[in-house]
């Protein structure tokens, strides 16, 4: 594994500093008046999300961390376990619940997600940006109803909660953005 100085860091860049796996989200050289120089650094922990600012002298280095992002195919649930498997070996992996958090929310089972991994641990998953589920549970639209934007509240198949148009009916298959948890369209 390389090493970095901070005088090297740049955005985007996984480092281990003090046990703890962090991306460079920012960082400044500065260069005061009287004194030493230094660089100002906002991280991000990847592991938990914790963002911090800190400043360290340009000739501190830390060792790079290198993190694996693989395609893997979601299985299912056993209550507190989700299984995974790689596409490529077909060996499965169990991620516990608190990894997986609301990731999993639009996934439906045998769905592809992209896995990242730290020494051959998982602690995030992204979903595909769209999925195609179908609504199982919304009011009716009642005809003449055109309001612009209006939207109603509907349950897909994997039980998430989604806004959708008054004209989207039950048993429908829609199309929705699983960063913000929008309705895209009809399929």
């Amino acid at each position: 594994m390389a090493t970095k100085s901070a005088g090297e860091f740049r955005n985007g860049m996984t480092l281990e500093i003090d046990g703890k796996v962090c991306q460079v989200m920012e960082f400044m050289h500065v260069k005061p008046g009287k004194g030493a120089a230094f660089v100002r650094v906002k991280l991000k922990d990847i592991i938990n999300g914790g963002v911090v600012e800190t400043t360290f002298r340009p000739t501190e280095s830390f060792q790079e961390a290198f993190i694996e992002r693989k395609k893997m195919q979601y299985l299912y649930n056993d209550g507190d376990l989700f299984y995974f498997m790689d596409n490529e070996t077909f060996d499965q992996i169990a991620v516990s619940k608190e990894d997986v958090g609301d990731s999993l929310k639009f996934v439906k089972e045998n769905q592809e997600v992209s896995v990242s991994l730290y020494q051959e641990k998982p602690f995030a998953i992204e979903p595909p940006l769209t999925v195609e589920l179908l609504v199982t549970e919304t009011e009716p639209g009642f005809k003449g109803n055109t309001a612009q934007g209006a939207t109603k509240p509907a349950i897909v198949e994997t039980g998430a909660q989604v806004a959708v148009p008054l004209f989207v009916e039950q048993d429908e298959m829609i199309k929705i953005d699983t960063r913000t948890g929008e309705y895209l369209s009809r399929v």
